[in-house]
């Protein structure tokens, strides 16, 4: 990694479930550009702040556009690039605490506009590059670096979030599985709107969860990660709010639905002969 980009000497905790995320990342990115024929400089990776953000600088191969943006602004800013150039494809590299704390307030107003945007969220419920604070996925009682005495908050349930949001593609998946992860990036990829694949990628060093989420029957730990039933359907909703109410962490594809992007109505505004700009653009001044 140092002998290709020699400014950027970031390494990762060895085990550390974001080298899954990377390895999958790196597999759809190849997939989408092979089926679709288009350059590998055709996505744009937008990263915040964090172990996450360093996805952007340590991709093997044909280095996509990146940027390394601002803590928590991933959604804004990947906003603007898929709005201005709809032509490329639109990625979302980030963290629990990026994602859902400071960023938390991006993910209805972005839900609502459903732009062309795949959001990839690694999980490890703290705050792994800062010395392991809590995070909004912290357990509640959880001892961290922040939380001496047991985290008081109560845990945040992201995919129920983004189901009551109203994100209209939501999957679920862990780290250990790099080329199944892939599967639902790409499927993340095509999907037209808001994507967002949530990804549980156990920190090694300050909240090790691997044996949580696979289990381990030597130690008496059942494994919290489950695949979701295929008979699931995932056009409805009542359907995936029931599956999120059995706990644990399900693996594959929760809900999706395909309501107009923001984009598509643009343009439908657009080509609206009735409607002059000059009209459109006044009626902002009101």
């Amino acid at each position: 990694m140092s002998d290709r980009n020699l400014e950027y000497d970031f390494k990762w905790c060895p085990g550390c479930g974001d080298f899954g995320v990377k390895r999958a990342l790196e597999q759809a990115i190849n997939t989408y550009t092979e089926e679709f024929e288009i350059p590998r400089t055709s996505n744009v990776i937008v990263a915040g702040i964090g172990c996450s953000g360093n996805m952007v600088h340590l991709l093997d191969g044909e280095q996509p556009f990146g940027i390394h943006g601002i803590h928590g602004r991933t959604l804004p800013i990947a906003f603007g690039v898929s709005t201005s150039r709809p032509d490329l494809n639109t990625i979302i590299v980030a963290g629990d605490g990026d994602f859902l704390s400071i960023g938390g307030e991006h993910i209805g107003p972005s839900a609502a506009r459903n732009p062309n945007i795949t959001c990839i969220v690694m999980d490890n419920g703290v705050y792994g590059l800062t010395k392991g604070q809590s995070s909004p996925t912290s357990d509640t009682g959880q001892i961290t670096t922040s939380t001496p005495f047991g985290k008081m908050e109560a845990k945040m349930k992201p995919l129920e979030l983004y189901l009551s949001y109203g994100v209209s593609y939501i999957a679920s998946h862990y780290s250990s599985k790099p080329k199944l992860l892939a599967q639902f990036i790409v499927d993340g990829m095509k999907h037209k709107g808001l994507s967002i694949i949530h990804v549980q990628s156990p920190c090694t060093t300050y909240n090790d969860t691997y044996d949580i989420l696979k289990g381990d029957r030597k130690k008496g730990i059942p494994g919290t990660a489950f695949i979701i039933e295929e008979d699931h359907d995932p056009s409805d909703y009542n359907a995936a709010s029931s599956l999120l109410q059995k706990g644990g962490v399900p693996l594959g594809l929760i809900f999706k639905k395909e309501p107009p992007t923001i984009n598509e109505l643009q343009d439908k505004l657009i080509q609206d002969k009735s409607k002059k700009i000059e009209d459109i653009l006044a009626s902002y001044s009101i």
